[in-house]
C-alpha cells in the first residue's frame, strides 16, 4: 500500500524533473511509509525504493523495523539532515513545512545535491483516498455515530449537566467504540453558546429549551472523522424549528452538489444560496466544508475562495450553519466520499431534529 503511494509520487517527481523528494512533514512520512513515530524523514528517489532511504532516531529502531520494513533505514537523531547528506542530484523539499533556519541547515548538509522548493506534491496524492483509507474513515465515522447514539440512549443529554461533562462523556464513548481518541477538541455548545461556531466547552449548565450543538469526531488509525449534530432539550420553539429546517435544506443542497468535476466554490454556493435566499446569508460565517483524512482539515476547501474540482475518492465534510448571536445556532455536518454514482455518506446519525 505505502509502496504504491511512493510509486505514484515518483510520477510527480518525474514531471517536476526532480531526482528525489526529501519528505519532512510527519503526516506525509506516515502516508508514504506507515511510520507513526515523532521523528522521521524520508528521501524518495525517482529510481525506486532501492535508492530511497528512511531515517529516524534510536528510540524508534524497533518500531521502524516493523512499520517501515520495506525501506533501508538510517538511524540518526537529525533525520532530515542525515538524508540531505546522502542525497544526490536535484532534490525537492517540502518548503511549506521547512523553516528558514532549517532550509539553511539542509543546504549546508546537502553537499552533493541541490535543493529546490517542491511544495504540495504529497498532498496532491493525499487528496484522493484509496480503499484502505476510506475503510478506516468508515470505522472512525462509525465510532462517532455509535458514541452519540449511546450518549442519547443513556440520558447523557439532559438539563443539569455541564458542557464539559457532556463533551468528556462523548469522547470517552468514542474510545469505548474503538477510537484512539477524539479527532479534535469536541465542540459542545448549549443555549446562546451554540451561536458561537467554535465554542469551547465550559462549566455552563445545559437547560431545558436549549439548542445543543455537538461538533466532534473519532480518531482511528491516524484518520479523522468529523460530524455535527444539533438537538433541542425538550420541545423545540418555533424559531428553532425554522432555523433547523433552513440549515437542513442547505446541507442537503450541499450534499447533492458533490458531483465529479464540480467546482468546489460551486458546491459552497449551492448550499449557501439556500441560506442567502432566506435572508440569513450574513449569519453563515464560514466555508461549507473541508477535506478530512490524516489531518482533520485537509484540501480541498469547499468555500467561496476554494479552488479546484471534485474527483472520485475525495473525503469531505458538508457543514453549513446559521448562528443567531445571543440566541442560538444550528450546524449540521456529515463526512462523505465523492463517488461517480453520488456521494457516499459515512456519518449515519439521523439529521432529523431531535427533541430530547
Amino acid at each position: 500500500m505505502t509502496a504504491a503511494r511512493r510509486d505514484a509520487l515518483r510520477g510527480l517527481l518525474r514531471a517536476a524533473e526532480l531526482d528525489a523528494l526529501l519528505v519532512t512533514d510527519l503526516v506525509n512520512v506516515r502516508y508514504l511509509t506507515g511510520f507513526t513515530g515523532s521523528n522521521g524523514a524520508l528521501l524518495v528517489h525517482v529510481d525506486g525504493d532501492a535508492a530511497s532511504r528512511f531515517c529516524t532516531d534510536g528510540r524508534y529502531r524497533t518500531q521502524s523495523a516493523q512499520e517501515v520494513s520495506d525501506l533501508e533505514t538510517v538511524i540518526d537523531r537529525g533525520s532530515a539532515l542525515a538524508l540531505a547528506r546522502v542525497a544526490r542530484g536535484l532534490v525537492g523539499f517540502e518548503s511549506g513545512h521547512v523553516t528558514v533556519d532549517e532550509h539553511a541547515a539542509l543546504c549546508e548538509a546537502a553537499e552533493h545535491a541541490r535543493l529546490e522548493r517542491a511544495p504540495g506534491l504529497v498532498q496532491q496524492l493525499r487528496l484522493i483516498k484509496d480503499d484502505a483509507e476510506i475503510a478506516v474513515l468508515r470505522e472512525a465515522c462509525a465510532a462517532a455515530d455509535a458514541a452519540l447514539g449511546d450518549l442519547i440512549a443513556a440520558g447523557g443529554l439532559v438539563p443539569g449537566r455541564t458542557e464539559r461533562e457532556v463533551a468528556l462523556d462523548l469522547e470517552n464513548r468514542m474510545r469505548a467504540h474503538g477510537a484512539d481518541g477524539p479527532s479534535f477538541e469536541t465542540i459542545l455548545a448549549a443555549g446562546a453558546h451554540s451561536a458561537i461556531p467554535h465554542h469551547r466547552p465550559t462549566d455552563a449548565v445545559l437547560r431545558r429549551g436549549d439548542l445543543v450543538k455537538m461538533d466532534f469526531g473519532a480518531l482511528v488509525g491516524g484518520y479523522h472523522s468529523d460530524m455535527t449534530r444539533t438537538v433541542v432539550l425538550g420541545p423545540a420553539a418555533g424559531w428553532q424549528r425554522e432555523l433547523y429546517a433552513l440549515v437542513a435544506a442547505s446541507q442537503e443542497a450541499g450534499r447533492k452538489a458533490l458531483a465529479l468535476g464540480a467546482d468546489v466554490a460551486d458546491v459552497d454556493a449551492a448550499a449557501r444560496s439556500v441560506i442567502d435566499d432566506a435572508g440569513r446569508g450574513d449569519e453563515f460565517v464560514h466555508g461549507l466544508g473541508h477535506g478530512v483524512g490524516l489531518e482533520i482539515h485537509e484540501p480541498p476547501a469547499l468555500a467561496k475562495s476554494g479552488a479546484g474540482t471534485l474527483a472520485a475518492g475525495m473525503a469531505v465534510t458538508v457543514e453549513p450553519g446559521v448562528y443567531l448571536e445571543g440566541r442560538g445556532g444550528v450546524r449540521i455536518e456529515d463526512t462523505l466520499v465523492v463517488r461517480a454514482a453520488g456521494p457516499e455518506l459515512l456519518t449515519l446519525t439521523t439529521k432529523e431534529l431531535l427533541e430530547i
